[in-house]
């Protein structure tokens, strides 16, 4: 059997193959420049066609991570930093690029959520992860809640700043406006005076410079209010933090770890915060996971 993982991202696409044996294939593509869903869906068919013809296999199933939000009817709604897929029939468009695979999609902040668990054999988890967005998961009793295709865990667009930045949702406050990688060199822009690329700001946080500390210090403040509105609603067991943004910046982990014993009340023991296991690779592992849930006739 070979199980495909896809996880679509607002600027790259992460593509894995695992067989019963292991890894078979893994590539990252970015986005070439933003023209319309159907050139997007073109270039994902080339790589696909590329991976296959690298692999010699038909693939039995494929489970995508998509982080756009999806009506009832099965078509985008909203895609901030992809807005040219809104509107977009997205079951029908993946199954058109994979006929004779079983094929299902979720909230990729949802499938990192259970990759995470499963990695850390952790049943009550709570994943974030920080990148070009914020995304997140919560897993129950080993179960992803709400469940897949029944909504996705949006704590990226918790508001954690009543009348803070503005979010791509529209909204002022929310956590992905303000802890976001975006968000978090924005801030560290003003701060330091000029702008900060990603290797700037890592090199500043080495070198302890006052504006890089004070930029992590709030992106880890507001992470962590919204930790902890989780841990008082459900109680997992644990959080993770990762995302291709924080897996590159530990401190964030460290302070979000130190706002959560500032924010515990009395009597209550702040949740065990530490860095995602499979690092800025969550979705994309938690995308394979779906595969084999649907190549095993279990629901997607």
């Amino acid at each position: 059997m070979a199980y495909l993982g896809i996880d679509i991202g607002g600027t790259k696409v992460a593509l894995r193959v695992e067989t019963d044996a292991g890894c078979a294939g893994e590539t990252t593509f970015g986005w070439a420049p933003r023209h319309s869903a159907a050139q997007d869906l073109a270039q994902l068919a080339e790589q696909v066609a590329e991976l296959r013809a690298e692999l010699g296999t038909p693939l039995d199933a494929v489970g995508v991570a998509m982080p756009g939000t999806v009506g009832p009817d099965g078509r985008i709604t909203a895609w901030p930093n992809r807005p040219e897929w809104t509107g977009l029939e997205l079951d029908a468009s993946l199954r058109a690029l994979f006929p004779g695979a079983a094929l299902g999609w979720a909230d990729d902040g949802d499938l990192g959520a259970l990759a995470e668990a499963q990695a850390s054999g952790c049943e009550d988890l709570l994943y974030i992860g920080v990148g070009t967005g914020i995304g997140g998961g919560l897993v129950l009793g080993g179960t992803p809640c709400p469940g897949l295709g029944r909504g996705s865990f949006e704590i990226g667009h918790v508001i954690v700043e009543l009348g803070g930045a503005r979010c791509v949702c529209g909204r002022q406050g929310c956590l992905q406006a303000i802890a976001s990688g975006p968000a978090t060199l924005r801030r560290a822009a003003v701060l330091c005076g000029q702008d900060v690329t990603f290797d700037e700001l890592r090199q500043a946080l080495r070198d302890k410079k006052p504006w890089a500390l004070d930029a992590i210090e709030a992106t880890s403040r507001a992470l962590a209010a919204a930790v902890t509105g989780v841990q008082e609603l459900v109680h997992p067991v644990r959080a993770v933090i990762g995302g291709g943004f924080a897996d590159g910046i530990p401190e964030i982990v460290e302070g979000v770890s130190g706002q959560l014993a500032e924010l515990a009340r009395q009597g209550q023991t702040p949740l065990p915060v530490g860095p995602a296991a499979l690092g800025g690779l969550s979705s994309l592992r938690g995308a394979v996971a779906l595969a084999r849930l649907i190549a095993s006739g279990k629901p997607g």
